[in-house]
């Protein structure tokens, strides 16, 4: 079944962070990834504590029960709304790092160089790794605040269009990586993963649960590219050589 083989592909991202030859690479997207998403929780929750306290000075006594409801609520809401938010700012920072990720993930498994492009040529391209991500921003953005209206107005519905929105999303942002570094458009690629919606669903509904989970979700962006680069190499890759 292609949701579960999508799913598989991102769990086998995490058997590849140790690999030899590619810790090193998964070093700095792993550690700019537990610097924001650390940094930014505290701050959050630091916000939400003291929201939380102006609201309690302004319930009466008998409401004060209303406290224990909204906070496992806003909990909720923060880990499945505000961590793929945080996830398309956080692959922005890391864009040329994921890349070079990705790049060395498909060598490992190919045993060919995508490119042998020396140092220089590879910070000339940062520019155009940071456009696309722009690109995926642009894309990402609008769509956003429409489900997330849908998310509040439309009880159940709302809630299942919200969650496949996000899950279509982590699995073009990842996904987006191999596909960028071949010079293929960003339109092209998204053609190429509705074609299979089944690996592409099932890719980014593995990479939506583990996000929500705190810890595990430090380093799931790392995982994410080696297994989206693994989904890559075996249903993509022949038919761009």
């Amino acid at each position: 079944m292609q949701l579960t083989k999508g799913m598989e592909y991102f769990i086998a991202g995490f058997s590849m962070l140790g690999q030899k030859g590619l810790k090193r690479f998964v070093f700095i997207p792993l550690l700019i990834n537990i610097l924001l998403f650390g940094s930014s929780l505290f701050f959050l929750f630091d916000w939400l504590t003291q929201g939380f306290e102006y609201l309690r000075s302004m319930l009466p006594s008998i409401l004060s029960w209303v406290e224990w409801f909204l906070w496992p609520l806003a909990i909720v809401i923060i880990l499945f709304s505000y961590s793929m938010v945080f996830t398309v700012i956080t692959n922005f920072i890391a864009a040329p790092f994921n890349g070079l990720l990705s790049e060395k993930v498909e060598m490992h498994l190919t045993g060919q160089k995508i490119n042998d492009d020396g140092l220089a040529d590879v910070l000339k391209d940062v520019p155009r790794m940071v456009g696309r991500e722009w690109t995926k921003l642009r894309y990402y953005l609008p769509r956003a605040l429409v489900f997330f209206v849908m998310l509040w107005f439309l009880p159940v519905i709302g809630q299942i269009l919200w969650i496949l929105f996000t899950c279509w999303m982590y699995n073009v942002q990842y996904n987006d990586y191999p596909f960028d570094n071949h010079k293929i458009s960003f339109n092209q690629m998204k053609q190429e993963l509705k074609g299979q919606q089944g690996l592409s669903y099932g890719f980014g509904f593995a990479v939506f649960v583990l996000t929500a989970i705190p810890f595990v979700n430090l380093i799931v962006m790392p995982a994410a590219v080696c297994g989206a680069t693994k989904l890559w190499v075996e249903n993509y890759r022949s038919n761009y050589r």
